[in-house]
């Protein structure tokens, strides 16, 4: 979806979005006399003007007739706090209305630049669609929203939306098409090739190593689990150097299992295809290697991948084996479906090694129990940082991320 910004309304057929937050509808006010018929026509639809809510009317307009959203913004809600949900609701109504073109009107409320950036971020973001194996869509089921106009934002907006939040929204939906993909089109190889060529001309260095390489390395505990599977697997490591040079980068190491049948301690057959889902660490990485190159972080960063598929054939490890990590730690493999351990520690050993970095942060579908414990709100952290663990936490809940810590005073590390 291509985002605009404007300083008035432009000509031409468009759908109108206006905001209106409980009692302050000020922005209504720009429809003149037809003002006194949309609060009465809100009214009959009860609506009140509720954060994320919206409320449709048709309005004269050019000797035609316009279609009017209005959406809601909260009553007392500050316009950072309202700003992703104005953007996210605004596209959900008009995504697949017939509607090409929005144009919001923001003219009048006190939307400094980054909140009316962050309206373009979310709009964006609940605009994406990945409808490539759907061959069957009838027309009124396809997105028809090409472009959003915001008008009457500061004039700096457009330059923080593409300075510090469209990296952002592309590097998040690199990561959506990567786990989105099904397994036989996204497998270690080929999460490679979609890597390189998002990060191309991106200033990110990227080396990849093959499982030769690896052999070479020692990391028998991610080759172990790699051996049942025909895809050969791939370590992909990512560099963006932004920071002081020598300084320590922080190191993201993400769990990249393409599939995860679950190997001889094979899984059950119901909710299986969700498996592909089993590299969303690493995609997380790969999407955030993306958005701090695209927006030009000042920071070393170090982005780790480590990508197989854990596969049940005649040659996958069995229950009982013991291979030899990265570090020399050898270790028994007791079920073959917890290989994301084993990925992580050959990972996370060469980076230590390699890059001596300041700070890890592992990112991995580890363990669906993290569902029974925090449900589909949270996300689990586990670490022996506490200070670490506090800066992360706040982190989320600064950028809207719900992250879940242990109730305890120290925690496990993952």
């Amino acid at each position: 979806m291509k985002i605009r910004f404007a300083d008035s309304r432009p000509t031409g057929d468009f759908a109108l979005v206006l905001p209106a937050g409980g009692k302050n509808r000020i922005a209504l006010d720009s429809l003149g006399k037809a003002r006194a018929e949309v609060d009465a026509a809100l009214k009959r639809q009860r609506f009140e003007g509720d954060s994320g809510s919206a409320a449709e009317l048709f309005v004269p307009a050019d000797g035609g007739v316009r279609r009017l959203v209005v959406v809601g913004t909260g009553d007392g809600t500050s316009p950072q706090d309202a700003a992703e949900k104005l953007g996210g609701a605004l596209v959900a109504r008009l995504l697949t209305s017939g509607e090409t073109h929005a144009v919001l009107d923001v003219t009048g409320l006190k939307y400094d630049a980054d909140a009316a950036a962050k309206v373009a971020f979310a709009a964006t973001l609940r605009g994406w669609r990945y409808d490539r194996y759907r061959t069957k869509l009838k027309d009124k089921q396809k997105p028809t929203l090409k472009e959003l106009t915001i008008v009457g934002a500061p004039a700096e907006a457009e330059g923080v939306w593409k300075k510090r939040w469209q990296p952002v929204a592309e590097g998040v939906s690199l990561t959506r098409e990567l786990v989105t993909e099904p397994a036989n089109i996204i497998y270690p190889e080929t999460f490679v090739d979609r890597a390189q060529a998002a990060l191309s001309g991106t200033g990110v260095e990227v080396e990849v190593l093959d499982g030769k390489a690896m052999k070479k390395l020692g990391m028998g505990a991610l080759l172990g689990v790699a051996q049942g599977s025909v895809r050969e697997p791939r370590m992909l490591v990512m560099r963006w150097n932004g920071g002081k040079a020598g300084e320590a980068p922080v190191a993201f190491v993400g769990k990249g299992v393409t599939f995860d049948t679950g190997g001889i301690s094979i899984k059950p057959a119901a909710g299986m295809e969700a498996m592909k889902w089993d590299m969303g660490g690493a995609g997380a990485v790969t999407g955030a290697m993306v958005a701090l190159a695209k927006r030009k972080a000042k920071a070393n960063v170090v982005g780790i991948c480590g990508l197989v598929e854990n596969m049940p054939d005649g040659n996958a490890q069995r229950p009982g084996d013991v291979v030899t990590s990265m570090s020399g730690q050898t270790i028994e493999v007791i079920n073959t479906d917890a290989e994301g351990r084993l990925v992580l520690a050959d990972a996370i050993t060469y980076v230590q090694r390699n890059y001596k970095p300041k700070l890890i942060v592992d990112l991995a579908t580890l363990t669906g129990a993290i569902l029974i414990s925090l449900g589909h709100e949270y996300g689990g952290l586990f670490t022996t940082d506490d200070d670490l663990a506090a800066k992360l936490l706040d982190a989320g809940q600064s950028s809207g991320t719900n992250c879940g810590a242990s109730p305890w005073g120290t925690r496990s590390t993952s």
